[in-house]
């Protein structure tokens, strides 16, 4: 199996590479959307604890949507963990909505003016059913702003099918057995929701227009940054495949890894596929032999049936026709066609302790071979069949083979629609079947909201370009293109543009100083955000005429950000006292490196950090970095031509 280094982009378009993203993306509002509860960060503590059981409900049409069906045959329990302070009886469906949050709607508007999007005249909410138990109410309320945006990327432009506002669901805190447990916390957050067309063309191409889609919200100075207040859903297939859903991708550089991986399986379960039709096996084949062989794995040293059956859980075998060698087949990175059938089992029959299957022909140990002769004898199986055993409680096992059977049948299919859970490795398990329409009705506790034309001209007026046209104007003024994508959407956008206003101005030393300097800052936890943007351009100006080097620039929007009162003057007269008597470069340097403190046996590498950290502390407030190592580097060469 091919890693995506050794994919080029012919070889995606061979294999009929498709990908969409789903973005979501927090809101910065005072409130949370359908309720005055405050929008804050996240915390661990709760008051108190809520148990639930969810049941799924009929749709408009008197049907059931899958995913609420396949999640209700878990049976779980879920416990909600509430603090007083994040939620109220909304959260919790002990109250109707109140009317939506007006200030995540004006945002929500400038981001789909922002796509280019058609709007919508009247806003109707509607409400997605949510059985995981990520929602309290069973339920989460969203509606759609606009439809038919797009957005350039690399000479084209990428379409965007539509643009929503919805709150946000709980934070998982486990998963276990048959209980999940939820933080609500995260829970109403307002949330917009951009889902792109499928004309992403390779993976690297998914995670740029993400990145893209994530520089336009962060623009806008009004949506929340940090983890988990922005995730994506990836939406993957290819030729001869179907549309498979990443959820929660939280990290747009996990995306190419993500895809090339999903297209890959998709890839070996058509493969797989096409091998079973050559064995005259289709799903009508497959049948449902099942029989209960607890008696005879009595016998067995393999330690997981050793404790079910020590527990009086019962063993049952499934014959797979035809599927002899099929489990062994590749598709993932160190993952067989039998992860498939585990995670089934896993999720739906809530059998987490693995291994939870074994197989006949696997290369791994598990029962003996005499044992695996009677199990394969008791069901019927021929030396072309495989047989699986799964062990639980009776009524678990029972789900466990029933979803084996099934996962068999969509074998000879191909690729089963299905929305997957993201890994770390890039790889993927599945999570729950795709949901269908039926899983949306619409909301009746709230009515119809006009989107009024003096509202929108209100948003109109506030709207700044997109990041799009500041890169291509960055660009043409010297900023590297890098460098001008990440001013584009930062926080510090308009203190940069005053900094290319003044005279003089390099707009690459402006870039490190608003781009690298206070983001730097940002990350070691000095609130250098108190600094306003005008003690910025007068620290930049004094930086201009020669007060000090840029590396003091660090101490001194540190020093900024610690005394709200202080200016630019004032903290370079505190930190750099006298700067009209600079310390000599030359002497400075020969006195600090007169010994040998910095010498390491001809390592010019060490020898120079050495010397670089010896003289800075002293230099580095008054001079360049690139000139004080020029002297330092013909001091050390100096000294080391000597006797």
């Amino acid at each position: 199996m091919k890693t995506p280094r050794e994919m080029s982009k012919r070889d995606y378009e061979d294999l009929g590479f498709m990908c969409g993203l789903e973005v979501h993306q927090q809101l910065r509002t005072r409130e949370k959307l359908f309720c005055h509860c405050p929008n804050t960060r996240y915390s661990q503590t709760y008051d108190a604890e809520l148990l639930r059981h969810m049941r799924p409900t009929l749709s408009e049409l008197g049907e059931y949507d899958p995913t609420a069906l396949m999640e209700f045959k878990t049976r779980k329990e879920i416990v909600y963990r509430i603090s007083r302070s994040t939620v109220c009886t909304y959260e919790m469906d002990d109250c109707p909505p109140f009317p939506i949050n007006e200030e995540a709607l004006d945002i929500a508007l400038e981001m789909t003016l922002l796509l280019g999007c058609n709007l919508v005249s009247e806003l109707h909410v509607s409400r997605k059913q949510y059985l995981d138990g990520s929602i309290p109410a069973g339920f989460q309320r969203t509606t759609i702003l606009g439809i038919n945006g797009s957005i350039p990327f690399r000479g084209r432009r990428i379409g965007i099918r539509q643009l929503g506002l919805e709150e946000d669901s709980c934070r998982e805190v486990s998963d276990a057995g048959r209980r999940r447990t939820f933080l609500t916390d995260r829970l109403s957050i307002p949330l917009i929701e951009t889902v792109t067309e499928p004309e992403m063309r390779t993976p690297e191409e998914a995670a740029a227009v993400g990145q893209v889609l994530r520089s336009l919200a962060r623009s806008t100075g009004k949506v929340k940054t940090g983890t988990g207040s922005g995730r994506q859903d990836v939406n993957v297939s290819i030729r001869g495949g179907t549309r498979i859903e990443i959820k929660g991708v939280n990290r747009i550089p996990m995306i190419p890894a993500l895809t090339h991986y999903e297209a890959m399986r998709q890839k070996a379960l058509i493969e797989i596929a096409g091998a079973l039709a050559r064995r005259g096996i289709n799903a009508a084949a497959i049948g449902s032999t099942v029989a209960d062989v607890t008696a005879l794995a009595r016998r067995t040293h393999f330690a997981p049936l050793q404790g079910a059956i020590s527990m009086g859980q019962r063993v049952l075998a499934i014959r797979l026709p035809g599927f002899k060698d099929v489990l062994n087949g590749q598709i993932g990175p160190r993952a067989k066609f039998a992860r498939e059938f585990s995670c089934r089992v896993r999720v739906i029959a809530c059998l987490d302790r693995m291994p939870n299957i074994a197989y006949s022909d696997s290369p791994e140990p598990t029962l003996a071979n005499r044992l695996w002769e009677r199990v394969i004898r008791e069901v019927g199986a021929s030396p072309e069949d495989a047989v699986v055993l799964v062990w639980g409680p009776e009524k678990d096992a029972q789900t466990a083979a029933s979803e084996v059977l099934t996962r068999a049948r969509e074998a000879t299919m191909g690729v089963p629609k299905e929305t997957r859970k993201a890994l770390h490795d890039g790889t993927t398990l599945f999570e729950r079947v795709l949901p269908g329409p039926d899983r949306m009705y619409p909301d009746t506790d709230l009515p119809p909201f006009a989107v009024t034309q003096e509202r929108l001209d209100r948003v109109r007026r506030r709207l700044e370009p997109p990041p799009w046209e500041f890169v291509e104007r960055y660009v043409q003024q010297g900023v590297p293109r890098k460098l001008a994508s990440q001013m584009a959407s930062d926080p510090r956008r308009t203190a940069f543009e005053w900094l290319l206003g003044l005279p003089g101005a390099d707009p690459r030393l402006a870039c490190r100083v608003v781009g690298q300097t206070i983001r730097s800052l940002r990350r070691k936890g000095v609130p250098v955000d108190r600094v306003s943007d005008g003690n910025i351009v007068g620290l930049f100006r004094m930086l201009q005429e020669g007060r000090f080097a840029r590396d003091a620039l660090p101490d001194l929007l540190a020093d900024l950000a610690s005394n709200p009162a202080a200016t630019p003057e004032s903290v370079v007269s505190k930190l750099i006292p006298d700067t009209s008597r600079k310390p000599d470069v030359g002497a400075t340097v020969g006195s600090l490196l007169s010994g040998d403190d910095w010498r390491r046996d001809g390592d010019e590498r060490k020898e120079m950090l050495i010397a670089m950290g010896l003289v800075m502390p002293h230099l580095g407030k008054f001079y360049a970095g690139a000139e004080v190592a020029q002297r330092v580097r013909e001091h050390i060469e100096t000294r080391r031509k000597s006797p």
